[in-house]
């Protein structure tokens, strides 16, 4: 006898259908599994036995075949169990209820109860738009589903509370989502500018990279504060909007890093990978394609500490993703696209001791060493970064002062006030910060009169600004401007803007 049961696969941030139709046949005693599955899926054999045995079901001792259609989509992980069993229960005869088209997701333990998955959002969305309106899935991954509005979930605990159900014998009552909550600003954060001293420039730079999601490189002698500046940074962005928040939800979620007492993410990312990391734990792959560090950092900061001490093919893999904000990772078997929309902060000495621009301490290094470090970062990715700041050593009285510095909290209403400004202007565009204009976004929002253009010519011969560097410098003027709250560009917002260009070196 047959069955056909319908669940999902994860493949790279979205979803496919999958249909697992068993067969029970006479012939000696097997349990296969075909339609290209993987090490986890060939285990679930086991899982499948044993939940049954130990649920009070018996397996009947004849051939039994699991297809998992469409046959050339590669089947990962282990949450195929809860449909693999389904449809073995309904192939050997034993009575279930499935009037409906039924989708069934779930890992099952060797006692028959369930164990959450990852990538539940994704399948819940792909089961909407396909017209699907049940799902059958672990009870710690129900919140997340029901971030999906229009989808019937069931929070299942065991395989014998689902037989129940479907022989109407004791339902699961459906989960009622709870309303969307943003606790942003009862949360406090670790790290607030109203207790770091001093590096008031390094703190509006930093401000105008919030606002406008421009890339910041923050450069000077160790023990300044470039690290603790950069933890701060999230303390001052602005709060997701519940569509950004399902799109981050989603990436950790397709991840495995999504906390089932928190199944939506509230506050925007902050991913800080070692310098030892790999390109593709950076840009995502691997032999099952998933998301890497910039992905996770989508909306949020990726943090590259001691940026100079990163391998070069990690750091060029940057490229692509700051100019386009998105990453495709291309493998054999196919491509999968994520999404990259971040701001890029980099700190670094200016030479390998450290010293080099410090006015107390002497450098040590020779020329040729200084040159050697500082070309570890090629000319393309220091020009795709929008500001490039000085972090110098912090005086005395600076650290001995009582007085304590503009909260986070202020500075983020600022922030909010600009943003706001910039997601109406970007109404009907793909745009939503002024760092993702396109040239005709440039050439409409950031018009300049002839004094400034004056001053503009002057920069670009003398600062040998190229075609990028001169658009990302009327971009971050935008943005000072959205920040003063004015409508046209002013002269004193290029000249701010021209300043946190690189500085050439003396040594």
């Amino acid at each position: 006898m047959t069955s056909k049961i319908f669940s999902a696969s994860v493949i790279g941030l979205g979803a496919e259908p999958i249909e697992i139709e068993a067969d029970i046949s006479s012939g000696l005693p097997s349990f296969l599994i075909v339609g290209l599955p993987d090490k986890a899926v060939e285990e679930s054999k086991e899982r499948v036995r044993a939940a049954l045995r130990n649920s009070g079901i018996s397996m009947p001792a004849r051939r039994i075949t699991i297809n998992l259609a469409p046959a050339d989509i590669k089947k990962e992980g282990p949450s195929f169990d809860l449909p693999i069993a389904v449809a073995l229960i309904v192939a050997s005869d034993q009575k279930l209820s499935l009037d409906e088209k039924l989708v069934f997701v779930g890992e099952l333990s060797l006692n028959g109860n369930l164990r959450p998955v990852s990538g539940i959002i994704a399948i819940a969305s792909m089961l909407k738009s396909k017209k699907f309106k049940k799902l059958f899935l672990p009870a710690q991954n129900a919140a997340e589903a029901a971030l999906v509005q229009g989808l019937e979930i069931y929070p299942v605990k065991s395989l014998n509370d689902l037989i129940s159900h479907l022989n109407n014998e004791k339902k699961i009552n459906k989960y009622i989502s709870k309303p969307y909550v943003q606790p942003h600003k009862s949360v406090g954060y670790e790290h607030d500018f109203a207790y770091i001293k001093g590096q008031e420039q390094v703190k509006r730079a930093l401000e105008i990279a919030a606002a406008g999601m421009h890339n910041i490189l923050m450069s000077g002698p160790p023990g300044g504060g470039k690290t603790l500046l950069a933890r701060a940074l999230p303390s001052i962005m602005p709060k997701m909007t519940v569509d950004e928040m399902l799109e981050v939800t989603k990436i950790y979620s397709v991840a495995g890093l999504l906390d089932n007492n928190t199944p939506l993410v509230y506050q925007r990312p902050f991913r800080n990978p070692h310098h030892t990391a790999s390109d593709i734990a950076l840009v995502g792959g691997g032999q099952k394609v998933r998301p890497g560090e910039i992905t996770l950092a989508h909306r949020g900061v990726l943090f590259m500490d001691e940026l100079a001490e990163f391998n070069r093919s990690v750091l060029e893999a940057l490229r692509q993703p700051i100019e386009d904000h998105i990453i495709s990772v291309s493998r054999a078997s196919g491509s999968s696209i994520f999404p990259a929309n971040f701001i890029l902060v980099g700190a670094m000495n200016p030479c390998p001791c450290g010293f080099l621009t410090d006015p107390v301490k002497q450098c040590i290094c020779g020329p040729s060493q200084i040159l050697r470090y500082q070309k570890r970062i090629s000319g393309p990715i220091l020009d795709r970064i929008d500001i490039h700041i000085e972090v110098p050593r912090v005086k005395y009285e600076k650290l001995t002062d009582e007085k304590v510095s503009e909260a986070s909290s202020k500075i983020r209403e600022r922030i909010e006030k600009a943003r706001n400004k910039q997601r109406k202007r970007f109404l009907y565009s793909k745009s939503k910060t002024n760092a993702e204009m396109n040239l005709l976004e440039i050439k409409k929002y950031c018009k300049v009169d002839d004094e400034t253009k004056i001053l503009l010519k002057s920069a670009l011969k003398q600062l040998n600004l190229s075609a990028r560097a001169y658009h990302r410098c009327l971009k971050i003027a935008r943005t000072i401007a959205d920040l003063e709250g004015v409508l046209n560009i002013e002269q004193k917002h290029i000249a701010e803007a021209l300043q946190y260009r690189p500085k050439e070196l003396v040594y």
